[in-house]
């Protein structure tokens, strides 16, 4: 039975989130029902039960966060090795949704577990005046901030950490220990956009955007480079400075091992 693994793309604001929840329109359950006629048949589909075609993500991704290289994959009948998945997936899936990549993965790839290292972007939009309509829905329109005061800050961040301070409640981990191994800072596409990418080995729930928010504080003077080694250091939720939006995130890539793929 071959293993698909999708590469995907998808602007979250009418999304609540990558996970299936009752009620709720999320990228799972959009990808999920336009795979099931192409795995099951039209009949099957119809008669299945949920969870009859099952699609795993590299992570799940909050409600209103975007994507450009989300990883997922889902176990094809053999009748369908070689099924071009992408045209197919595109012909049917909504426009906020796309598939960039369809490949057989090999032996042992699992799309969450063979992860290397994540990297997500977060766009800050420095205009205090005006943001344009067309990028309002991917930015943070945060104004003016003291760049130099938050790339200080970040360096802080940088390396093995126990990250607690940064994390959100809603998911139950062993650990909150992570590793950061980059925070790098560019301009944006368009002029008065600034973007921060965070590349680690995983991220707890809602640490970028926890991380984001502290950084923005700092440009903001409302908090100092000793105040966030404080907050690091003293692990609680609840003194460091407040979650920044969701809509000026965007997972950008995931890395795995060297992998040969079969182009599909």
């Amino acid at each position: 039975m071959p293993r698909i693994k999708l590469t995907l793309a998808y602007d979250g604001t009418k999304f609540a989130g990558w996970q299936l929840q009752p009620g709720q329109r999320t990228v799972q359950g959009v990808l999920e029902k336009a795979l099931a006629p192409m795995i099951l048949g039209r009949v099957g589909a119809r008669l299945a039960k949920d969870g009859a075609v099952r699609v795993h993500a590299s992570g799940r991704t909050d409600s209103g966060v975007h994507a450009v290289g989300q990883v997922a994959h889902f176990e094809a009948p053999e009748s369908r090795r070689g099924f071009p998945w992408r045209m197919a997936l595109n012909r049917s899936l909504p426009p906020d949704v796309s598939v960039l990549d369809a490949e057989e993965a090999p032996p042992g790839f699992h799309s969450r577990f063979s992860v290397l290292t994540k990297t997500y972007a977060y766009t800050l939009w420095l205009e205090p005046a005006y943001v344009l309509p067309q990028r309002r829905p991917f930015v943070w329109d945060c104004g003016p901030v003291d760049l130099a005061a938050m790339d200080e800050a970040a360096n802080i961040f940088l390396g093995q950490h126990d990250f607690a301070a940064f994390r959100n409640t809603g998911s139950d981990v062993e650990s909150t220990v992570r590793t950061l191994l980059e925070i790098r800072r560019s301009h944006g596409p368009l002029p008065h956009e600034c973007v921060w990418r965070f590349r680690a080995t995983g991220f707890l729930k809602q640490m970028v955007r926890n991380l984001m928010g502290c950084l923005v504080a700092v440009g903001r003077g409302r908090v100092n480079a000793d105040d966030v080694r404080s907050f690091l250091h003293a692990g609680d939720r609840t003194a460091a400075p407040p979650t920044a939006p969701a809509q000026g995130l965007c997972l950008e890539r995931v890395e795995y091992p060297d992998f040969p793929p079969e182009r599909v």
